[in-house]
């Protein structure tokens, strides 16, 4: 489980990280970005929040645009940003943008080709979760978020393993994929065509089948070109409403889907988080 530093920028007293390793799940080489602030110490060891990104994303989008530094400082939490897919010439790939590299949906893909490489979910749950706890100041508590597909990843992810994290919030997120062209596309091609197996990994079908006991904050800009025929947050309400959840999704007037609109609220997830991982 060794891990190489690739680069590093000091950022509001802490330090931003970028790292690549040999994943064992992804039987691939995967990269990294830590951010740790600077009360973050093996004597003194902080909490982290997990920021899965979106579509044709890296670890880069968010470290880069999402202004999340100094809060994350202020506040105490380490973060964590990985890549959206496995990555190398021998993983199968796509023409198009929304399946194959950068597209991994946060799941284990059990069809071929994809089932060699694409194991995110469990690079998400197990993997990486050692990886960090073991080479960095950080506790075993952690809270998770994502935009659009990472969206999707993190309340999928938070929901199936709701005894690992303390809180979940989302940016536009993919809530409902067996009921969208994104979703349809990737589960099709990534766990066939038995719609069943489908379930598993769809926010709003996880909470029908089942009460979260974690608080979930979503934000939705009402200018995304994507939100009527891809999101659909309505049907998250409506789902966590049947099964008595506690989900909050504010309607964010003019905003679209981009990282202006993450950059312009994300303070107000970290707090959220805080109030959990320092409860």
């Amino acid at each position: 489980m060794t891990i190489e530093n690739t680069s590093q920028n000091k950022v509001f007293g802490g330090w931003h990280k970028q790292y690549k390793h040999q994943s064992r799940v992804l039987d691939c080489e995967m990269r990294f970005a830590v951010y740790l602030p600077a009360d973050a110490t093996f004597e003194s060891k902080v909490p982290v929040l997990y920021w899965l990104s979106g579509l044709t994303c890296t670890d880069e989008n968010f470290m880069q645009k999402a202004g999340a530094f100094r809060k994350a400082a202020e506040l105490g939490i380490t973060i964590v940003a990985m890549d959206t897919s496995p990555r190398g010439d021998d993983v199968a790939d796509d023409d198009n943008y929304d399946l194959g590299k950068g597209a991994g949906f946060y799941l284990n893909a059990t069809e071929a080709p994809w089932s060699r490489h694409y194991h995110m979910y469990d690079y998400v749950t197990k993997e990486l979760p050692e990886v960090i706890e073991k080479h960095f100041p950080v506790s075993d508590i952690k809270s998770i978020a994502g935009h659009s597909m990472g969206g999707h990843g993190a309340l999928t992810i938070g929901l199936k393993n709701q005894e690992m994290y303390r809180s979940i919030s989302a940016f536009s997120p993919i809530t409902n994929p067996m009921q969208c062209p994104w979703g349809q596309k990737a589960f099709r091609a990534y766990l066939g065509n038995n719609t069943e197996n489908w379930k598993q990994y769809d926010a709003c079908e996880l909470l029908k089948s089942a009460n979260s006991s974690l608080p979930i904050l979503v934000d939705q800009g009402d200018a995304d070109d994507f939100l009527s025929e891809q999101l659909k947050p309505e049907l998250l309400l409506h789902a966590a409403k049947e099964s008595g959840s506690e989900v909050e999704l504010r309607m964010q007037s003019g905003y679209d889907h981009s990282y202006y609109f993450i950059s312009s609220f994300i303070d107000d997830h970290l707090a959220f988080h805080a109030r959990y991982l320092f409860s």
